[in-house]
């Protein structure tokens, strides 16, 4: 039976995550989104602003924002909604000790292999790589075709850029932001944007 689903944000991510939604088989009742003067996205209605959501008791959500803390933000004041995990059909979760948290999303062509542990309201962008036994924290965002090697922990609401690469038993601490196209061959222990290859500490968070 389809699941009936009301997306949070408007955006490009909003549109992907949408597209997993009907790939799923599942219906999209609307869309929710704070900015206002939207009334239509996608060839699907704008419902209201977010704190409309208790006017779906049926639905399940799902936050398609970007940023970690507001997607956050949501979850906390939405915390008794039923969450959907949205997962595309060409992603490849391995049947073997995978665990993915509600409400996070996986993109097309994105893999996750055996004994990975994906948190709450994480992304696993388009192509990303996320081998055996990974541990990503609630909010992680690894974009696209980002490579994490075995045994990598990555702490919550950080940023992994697209195609950035971390090395195999590798740690990295919450709220960080890894460059576009760095790679992370030490841990990183405290927060802060690292950038280059080796990846390297350019600012404080």
């Amino acid at each position: 039976m389809a699941r009936q689903v009301v997306i949070l944000g408007v955006g490009g991510h909003a549109k992907v995550v949408a597209d997993i939604v009907l790939s799923s088989g599942d219906e999209i009742i609307g869309f929710l989104d704070d900015r206002d003067g939207i009334s239509e996205f996608l060839g699907f209605p704008v419902l209201g602003r977010c704190e409309r959501y208790g006017h779906y008791p049926d639905a399940e959500f799902v936050i398609a924002i970007g940023n970690a803390q507001v997607r956050e933000m949501l979850a906390e004041r939405m915390a008794e909604v039923k969450w959907y995990t949205a997962i595309h059909p060409t992603a490849y979760v391995s049947p073997l000790d995978v665990a993915i948290g509600s409400g996070s999303v996986v993109m097309p062509h994105a893999t996750i292999n055996p004994g990975a542990k994906i948190g709450q309201h994480c992304i696993v962008n388009t192509g990303a790589i996320v081998e055996h036994d990974n541990v990503l924290e609630d909010y992680v965002h690894v974009s696209v075709g980002a490579k994490l090697c075995g045994t990598v922990r990555v702490g919550e609401k950080t940023w992994v850029g697209a195609g950035a690469v971390v090395r195999n038993n590798i740690e990295i601490c919450g709220n960080c932001m890894i460059g576009v196209g760095a790679v992370v061959v030490k841990n990183i222990t405290e927060a802060g944007t690292y950038v280059g290859v080796p990846a390297r500490k350019i600012t404080a968070l």
